[in-house]
């Protein structure tokens, strides 16, 4: 569990960053820029969706654990 939440914030954090560099490097709007924002978007959609079946599998162990 630990290890998918630090892998999910490590993804949100590098989504953040690229995000960050693309308006740094190109301020106009373009089409090549917003491609490369919504590839890291995704990424880090991925890693949120991983993390969540991670947790409810989780909890799904801890609870018939619990529940003998």
């Amino acid at each position: 569990m630990l290890l998918a939440t630090g892998m999910m914030l490590v993804a949100e954090l590098f989504n953040s960053a690229i995000e960050i560099l693309c308006d740094f490097v190109e301020e106009r709007e373009d089409i090549r820029i917003g491609m490369i924002k919504d590839i890291a978007a995704a990424a880090a959609g991925i890693s949120i969706f991983v993390w969540a079946v991670t947790l409810i599998l989780e909890a799904s162990h801890l609870w018939q654990l619990l529940k003998i």
